[in-house]
């Protein structure tokens, strides 16, 4: 890997102080960097390129913010192949694995080719009004369909590969892959998949009944969920950062995508790490 894409998430406090490092380490190491749009003003040594040209240009997509800011660059990465590497500069951070002290031996393992590639499974989503498809997403994360402006609870429809799993009146649904199962998913009830489930969990949001749980379903399933029925439009969100209204008799359709995004892991990671680190697991004590 000789030339990294950088994303940063200029909001941050710490961004420039990262990126000033990253320029510093980056000339130590050999490595040449790429920026765009706001990252590029802040990483002065960067070769400035435009975002058509930034994924096809590198070899590697160093990303310093929060889980939000790694989603968004693995939406920028498209059908692209190219490895993320995230670096936390705040927050919880399942995603970003990297802390902003250890960015600099970050850049030690890449330069020496000392780390391993994890593959994440992706989900793809399609939404049909009137029998035609509208709209088609990738998500990393998780798809969710929330009340928005809707000032009442609605009625959805939900089917898993054409069988009726359930009808229910509920605040929304979120449809979470393994990865995103740390997300939003868990904060509604559900359990955490380790990221190499080859499945899906369907979450309902505040349902309207006591008996209705998270199902954890093969994401070689397909599943479908129709809006019965709604006072004003439904909201979808793909991983927090693209979506759109729903209608009342909109369907959408989720299935495992035959993309991957690939991680970089760094020597000595480890999930169930994370999982402690971040959810403060500590177990019983004698």
């Amino acid at each position: 890997m000789k030339t990294i894409g950088v994303i940063a998430n200029c909001e941050k406090a710490s961004a420039g102080k990262a990126l000033s490092e990253l320029s510093r380490l980056a000339a130590k190491l050999g490595f040449r960097l790429v920026a765009a749009d706001r990252t590029a003003a802040l990483l002065k040594r960067a070769s400035k390129i435009p975002p058509a040209a930034f994924v096809r240009s590198i070899d590697c997509l160093l990303v310093l913010g929060g889980d939000g800011t790694l989603l968004r660059a693995v939406r920028l990465l498209g059908d692209s192949e190219v490895p993320v590497l995230g670096v936390n500069l705040g927050g919880l951070g399942f995603l970003t694995s990297v802390a902003q002290n250890d960015l600099g031996r970050a850049l030690e393992c890449l330069a020496a080719g000392r780390y391993t590639l994890g593959e994440r499974s992706m989900a793809v989503c399609d939404v049909r009004r009137r029998g035609k498809n509208i709209r088609h997403y990738q998500a990393l994360n998780d798809v969710v369909i929330e009340r928005g402006g809707a000032s009442r609870i609605a009625t959805l429809d939900v089917w898993v590969d054409g069988e009726t799993m359930m009808s229910c009146r509920c605040d929304g649904l979120i449809l979470s892959t393994p990865t995103g199962s740390t997300g939003h998913s868990l904060s509604a009830g559900g359990p955490v998949l380790h990221p190499e489930t080859a499945a899906f969990v369907i979450s309902l949001i505040c349902p309207h009944t006591l008996s209705t749980r998270p199902l954890v379903v093969p994401d070689s399933k397909r599943i479908e969920i129709a809006v019965k029925s709604s006072v004003g439009d439904l909201l979808l969100s793909v991983d927090g950062q693209a979506g759109g209204p729903l209608k009342q008799s909109d369907t959408l359709s989720l299935c495992r995508s035959s993309r991957k995004t690939r991680f970089v892991h760094l020597p000595g990671y480890s999930y169930f790490s994370v999982l402690r680190q971040k959810l403060h697991w500590r177990g019983s004590s004698v």
